[in-house]
């Protein structure tokens, strides 16, 4: 990244902010029930677009389409052959913004030539935004009062985070057996980035680069384990361990 020039890292991570800064203030102040309506677009993702699925998408390519190729969730990839590419999520966890459960955000990943570099993703209910940017320390910011903050660091954790455990009775059942208390919440990047809250946060299914390469690289100092169907994060080697081992004997 030695020719990355810090007027690009400033004004990439100004940008993020401004985009996700626009869509916080759209949903609180300009959100209608037109914006809930399914478009019968079938974004790249495979899913049928909220018409508040594109408007999010739209504000993020206005402002990051200039610092590279666009991969994004709904319109796929828009290319201009740059070495920098942004994969978005521009809202992660729809359908519980559809539902009005308040569990729901946004993701963007920066990569350089097919390498992760920056992950932000943003918690779009309360406004906060946990972001790593080139090799420099995750931080935190509130687009409430638009500045950095620090968050209470809480290091016992009582619950986990099993995304799509509906889909697999097998994997909740040896959990249960060792009464591991476990929520799915159903916002990917959200629940991934925030593994250092949790004992863990594991994700089965089908895995999209959308979801996940943001958090990846937020929580790239912690034990990440990741196949074909499985991606889970954890603070914890015994629980590193400990899932391997649950996983492998499914």
């Amino acid at each position: 990244m030695n020719n990355l020039t810090a007027f690009y890292k400033k004004e990439f991570i100004e940008a993020v902010i401004l985009a996700n800064k626009e869509l916080y203030t759209y949903l609180n102040k300009s959100l209608s029930l037109n914006d809930y309506e399914y478009t019968n677009i079938i974004g790249f993702g495979g899913d049928n677009s909220l018409k508040i699925d594109l408007i999010a998408e739209n504000i993020f390519i206005k402002y990051l389409e200039k610092f590279g190729n666009i991969h994004s969730e709904e319109c796929g990839l828009k290319t201009t052959h740059k070495e920098f590419t942004i994969i978005i999520d521009p809202l992660d966890g729809s359908n519980n913004f559809y539902s009005k459960l308040p569990y729901y955000g946004t993701s963007v990943a920066l990569q350089k030539n097919g390498i992760s570099i920056a992950g932000f993703v943003t918690n779009l209910v309360n406004g906060e935004i946990i972001y790593r940017a080139f090799e420099e320390e995750i931080k935190y910011f509130s687009l409430l009062e638009m500045q950095q903050f620090e968050p209470l660091k809480i290091t016992n954790t009582k619950i986990s985070i099993f995304e799509r455990a509906y889909e697999y009775p097998n994997i909740c059942q040896k959990l249960s057996n060792y009464h591991i208390k476990f929520r799915s919440l159903g916002a990917v990047a959200l629940s991934l980035s925030d593994a250092n809250n949790y004992d863990f946060v594991l994700y089965a299914g089908k895995i999209r680069e959308f979801d996940i390469l943001a958090a990846i690289y937020i929580c790239k100092d912690l034990f990440i384990y990741r196949t074909n169907e499985y991606l889970f994060i954890t603070k914890n080697r015994e629980k590193y361990e400990f899932l391997k081992e649950i996983i492998n004997e499914v």
